[in-house]
């Protein structure tokens, strides 16, 4: 006989809004425990000196993190200016001091280098793995730590507030581009000294701060019975993947693992869809098709000379 699974079986995800000083790990612990989930786990670890949106996936939703892990990010970060710090953050030990300080016209006019396909070198306080130990746990102990500087997307950068000892920026990114080396960067162009103060995540994908939920908020919904209405659908973290309508006895053969034949008018409608997804920027998960039977998605399938494979089945 095979283990009895601990927990209930929850599946679906929770936007929250994490707060500050708390990790990700503890978030996922705490939202795990609210929901007596047999499983959970986040789509992407947010520092935690920052707040905001930590989707936590519960469930069969975790079989679909990594395909909210290459979705764009939205930020809104403030650079404090006069102190540098080894983390470039607001945590880390000051390094370098100065009375220099941007104008906003000079932070304007640096700005458009860090839009568009850039190089960037990672921060040493970074979950980056080197001989297979994270650089932050290397730079903590005090080894030097060197990262090479790898390609990252920025869609746009632009400054929203400055006072002269602060500036306030909101940052819509790809995968693995870190606030805080364009804060660095940015200083350094500019011929100043600066750290990131505040850091909030407004959107990951789907996720944003429309359908957040802070873990107070989730508690007293448990309290009352109706952490329900906090759980958003697995499928929302594939909003961006090609989704085909299947019958009960295809969804069924999916479910079994066998592959389908599709018929033209199939595959044209998801060779349509991915045309559209390409043109939109999206180039991971180039072959996946969400299947779908009457509205609840099935499985995740590669789409491969006109069949079908199953990838991941959803149980739900």
């Amino acid at each position: 006989m095979g283990r009895t699974k601990k927990g209930d079986p929850v599946h679906g995800w929770i936007c929250l809004d994490k707060s500050y000083e708390m990790t990700s790990t503890e978030a996922v612990s705490k939202v795990r425990r609210l929901f007596n989930a047999q499983k959970a786990g986040h789509a992407g670890t947010l520092d935690p000196l920052a707040t905001g949106i930590l989707p936590i996936a519960l469930g069969e939703a975790t079989k679909t993190v990594p395909y909210l892990m290459e979705a764009d990010k939205v930020y809104s970060f403030t650079i404090a200016f006069g102190r540098t710090t080894d983390s470039c953050d607001a945590e880390g030990r000051v390094i370098a001091e100065s009375d220099a300080r941007p104008t906003r016209e000079a932070l304007e006019a640096a700005i458009p280098a860090y839009i568009g396909d850039i190089e960037q070198v990672p921060p040493a306080f970074s979950a980056i793995k080197i001989d297979g130990k994270r650089a932050y746990d290397l730079a903590r102990q005090g080894v030097e730590v060197e990262l090479k500087a790898r390609p990252v997307e920025v869609f746009d950068l632009r400054l929203d507030a400055f006072d002269g000892e602060t500036a306030r920026l909101s940052l819509h990114c790809g995968k693995g581009t870190y606030v805080r080396s364009v804060a660095r960067d940015l200083c350094a162009d500019l011929g100043v000294c600066g750290h990131v103060s505040v850091l909030r995540r407004e959107q990951v994908g789907a996720f944003d701060t429309r359908s957040a939920i802070t873990l107070e908020k989730l508690g007293d919904l448990v309290h009352r019975g109706a952490q329900l209405e906090a759980l958003l659908a697995v499928e929302t973290a594939l909003d961006d993947i090609p989704a085909l309508p299947v019958t009960q006895d295809e969804a069924s053969k999916l479910k079994q693992g066998r592959d389908l034949a599709l018929l033209p008018r199939q595959i044209a409608l998801v060779s349509e869809a991915q045309k559209v997804r390409r043109e939109a920027g999206f180039d991971e998960f180039p072959d996946t098709v969400q299947a779908v039977h009457e509205g609840q998605v099935q499985a995740l399938c590669e789409l491969r000379a006109g069949r079908l494979y199953p990838t991941r089945i959803l149980n739900l």
